[in-house]
């Protein structure tokens, strides 16, 4: 062997050694920085993602500052002459309308409480800023709004009206002259002898974009189940202030406010729980037959109902209401199983043939409404120990029948259906719980069978 020949073995094995331990560190670093990047792109997404989110949240994050500021904004755009409305020389001049707080935000929405004269009302605006709304294209052109006669307002604001509820022309001009929705706000504009400013088109216009608005003005004086719509102010809407229901509350509503005026004996809770359950009926009644189309509830809950000091039931919120043609519209989609036709509290069969949603609503209003409202009401935790009284039990029974009846619309298609029956039995029932409680000894019951007046709504 020569003499530092295992030597030279030697350097070059740590050769090869230094060799391999570079190029690990090469892969290393290229492998570290390709992590490094990755970790970095995966945190720039994520706060992206927050500062999203935290903007989303804020936006809809109730403030009686930002209540104020929107309200001032609104002034501001009355002042430059932008938009008007019957509340808003009280709101911004006269100082008449008192700023109490913010209610909520949602999706946009704005619901605050105020007071108007002295008395509780609660704005409204789907969107916060007026500038939000399409505008009424006629008014690009110039001196548009001074050759508008009253009549073509009346002609616009009816497209408008039927646009957002979803009803043809052809159905309109099917019902009679004297409903007609034409002539509902012919009513309120014949009189007028001037044409209309821009700025009350452009506020009229703000104001028949939003689906509730629409539903309360027109619905108002046609049913005593629809919330009142008392003035407005450029995209805002007042309504009168009720006592809206909350889910917490074992009673639904807040059952010491409905100060009963004219009576000198106080009813009593469940007394009061049997009388809303009745108008609750009658209400069912009323969006099922008083319109030339089925008035459909797919939010139904405590929160977007409430009652009047006469206990009526009234719907506050409408913005998931729907009249028969668009909620056909709204259920006809495609379809793999009876999961995919459901909207809210409205649904439909799914046919797998098809592989589409039966346009036909599965449910009813009266199911949902016994589902959600009338079985926590009168379920035996609740009643305790007159959960076994005989005329409880009856009413649990009918109650259970009608939340779990299947197919709904379509046995409630006509007035012998079964869906009418459950809902006869049911009025039957509190009727003479009523009885029995003893508060229709001096008159009669308010909701027994003395000839209800539908005013058919013709479309």
């Amino acid at each position: 062997m020569l003499p530092g020949g295992p030597v030279s073995g030697g350097g070059g094995r740590g050769g090869r050694l230094c060799l391999l331990r570079w190029l690990g560190i090469r892969m290393w670093s290229r492998r570290g920085t390709l992590v490094f990047a990755l970790l970095w792109f995966g945190s720039w997404l994520f706060l992206n993602g927050l500062v999203l989110v935290h903007r989303s949240i804020l936006s809809d994050y109730c403030t009686d500052d930002k209540s104020k500021r929107i309200l001032q904004r609104l002034c501001l755009e009355f002042g430059e002459g932008s938009v008007t409305g019957d509340m808003c020389r009280d709101l911004c001049v006269l100082g008449l309308v008192e700023y109490k707080r913010c209610l909520y935000y949602e999706n946009g929405k704005k619901v605050i409480e105020a007071h108007w004269r002295g008395k509780p009302i609660i704005l409204k605006s789907k969107l916060e800023n007026f500038s939000s709304y399409e505008p009424l294209g006629i008014l690009d052109y110039q001196d548009a709004a001074e050759e508008l006669s009253p009549l073509d307002v009346v002609f616009y604001a009816t497209m408008e009206v039927r646009n957002s509820l979803g009803l043809a022309e052809e159905e309109e001009e099917g019902g009679g002259g004297n409903s007609s929705l034409a002539k509902l706000w012919g009513i309120k504009l014949k009189h007028r002898d001037k044409s209309y400013s821009r700025a009350e088109l452009a506020s009229l216009w703000s104001l028949l974009q939003q689906e509730e608005y629409t539903f309360l003005r027109v619905l108002q004086d046609l049913s005593t189940h629809m919330a009142k719509v008392l003035g407005s102010c450029g995209h805002f809407y007042a309504v009168e202030y009720l006592s809206a229901g909350h889910a917490w509350d074992q009673n639904i509503f807040s059952l010491e406010e409905a100060a009963v005026s004219g009576r000198q004996t106080r009813w009593s809770s469940r007394e009061m729980v049997h009388r809303i359950a009745l108008s609750f009926l009658d209400m069912v009644w009323h969006f099922d037959h008083d319109f030339t189309h089925k008035l459909h509830l797919c939010d139904i809950k405590a929160e977007n109902f409430a009652i009047r000091k006469d206990l009526t039931v009234v719907a506050i919120d409408v913005d998931m209401a729907f009249f028969e043609p668009k909620m056909r519209d709204i259920l006809d989609q495609n379809c793999s199983s009876d999961d995919d036709c459901n909207f809210f509290d409205c649904s439909s069969r799914c046919n797998l043939i098809k592989g589409r949603c039966s346009p036909r609503r599965r449910n009813s209003n009266l199911q949902v409404i016994c589902e959600k409202i009338f079985r926590p009401w009168f379920s035996p935790t609740l009643l305790g120990a007159k959960a076994g009284l005989p005329l409880q039990v009856e009413l649990q029974r009918a109650v259970q029948e009608c939340s779990e009846a299947d197919g709904g619309e379509e046995e409630m298609a006509g007035d012998g259906g079964g869906g009418w029956d459950v809902h006869q039995r049911l009025r039957n029932i509190l009727t003479r719980l009523v009885q029995e409680d003893g508060a229709s000894a001096e008159g009669g019951d308010p909701w027994e069978v003395k000839g209800h007046v539908h005013t058919a709504l013709n479309f």
